[in-house]
């Protein structure tokens, strides 16, 4: 298990998440945790074309993108920066209390921050 994979693994436990990937800002997987049946390929390609589009329309008309959280019929996707470099998008649950599942979520861009120095 890297580094990045055991903070992946902690986020996951502690709010109960059914996934989260760490991705370059390319749209490459850097470290997944995922329920079976979801591909870490497909989830990095979609972050990173979600994130593009996001940064553009922020820069546009709100500076600087911190955060995307996307509401769905089961569920939620959350894409956290972590520094210029990569993204963090975590898969929650319509259970997921979205307040706390976000204070875990900056825990962990802290501890990823670190962990890419």
């Amino acid at each position: 298990m890297d580094k990045y994979e055991k903070v992946l693994q902690e986020l996951i436990k502690s709010s109960g998440l059914e996934g989260a990937v760490l991705v370059s800002a390319d749209g490459l997987p850097i470290s997944a945790v995922l329920k079976p049946g979801i591909e870490e390929d497909r989830v990095a390609a979609m972050s990173a074309a979600i994130l593009s589009l996001g940064e553009k329309v922020t820069e546009e008309l709100q500076g600087t993108l911190e955060q995307i959280t996307i509401k769905g019929e089961e569920g939620y996707i959350v894409l956290t920066g972590i520094g210029q470099d990569a993204v963090l998008t975590v898969l929650a649950s319509n259970a997921a209390k979205l307040g706390l599942l976000l204070m875990e979520i900056r825990k962990a861009q802290d501890q990823l921050k670190e962990a890419i120095g």
